[in-house]
């Protein structure tokens, strides 16, 4: 009876028709957004076309159908929405998305976060694999203003570097010596202006 009032509550303040429905065994089902925010590469099967409806209603793992891989940058913050249930766990959205975009990257490698708003400051929090996130989107409301979840590396604690390919590791190395040589120009044109200015003083 709780959850029933709670999800009439809910319902009340959704805008966009992405309602949440109880079930008579005393489950629900609804929607949740994920951003991505992603900054290092996942590993794709190479020369894979994307997912069709056929596929994902006979549950078709493309993935399976190639042995070759290659490696990408999601877009930085893209949104993708879920349906899910009561009952669907932090372990199994992570895994649920990973198999959206065909990322074969092994799912520890990867985090959901919940992202909230207070004072000003957005603050995040790292969920435990067995949360369920509904029930999280359910208490807080639909407004995504306080409440959002967040797709993030898994970066807590050690990284272990033996779960990644020689292909990941070579990109990691790229990327590094990338942003390395960005932050010496930084400081280089930092200090520059810093000469100019003592010369015109002077």
């Amino acid at each position: 009876q709780e959850i029933k009032q709670k999800i009439e509550k809910y319902n009340a303040k959704v805008t966009n028709c992405l309602l949440m429905k109880l079930n008579d065994d005393g489950t629900y089902t609804g929607f949740i957004k994920v951003h991505l925010k992603l900054r290092r590469p996942v590993t794709v099967p190479a020369g894979i076309r994307p997912q069709s409806i056929y596929d994902a209603l006979k549950e078709v793992n493309l993935a399976d159908m190639t042995d070759k891989r290659t490696s990408f940058y999601l877009p930085l913050d893209a949104i993708k929405q879920l349906h899910i249930s009561s009952t669907t766990t932090v372990s199994e959205v992570i895994q649920g998305l990973l198999k959206k975009f065909m990322v074969v990257d092994n799912p520890q490698k990867f985090a959901l976060f919940k992202e909230m708003r207070k004072d000003g400051q957005v603050l995040f929090q790292k969920l435990p694999l067995t949360e369920y996130p509904l029930y999280l989107r359910l208490l807080a409301g639909p407004d995504t203003d306080v409440l959002s979840f967040v797709l993030k590396e898994n970066e807590t604690g050690e990284v272990e570097w033996d779960a990644f390919s020689i292909p990941e590791l070579q990109n990691f190395l790229m990327i590094l010596d990338k942003e390395e040589k960005d932050k010496i120009q930084q400081v280089q044109r930092k200090y520059e202006k810093f000469k100019q200015r003592l010369q015109q003083t002077l």
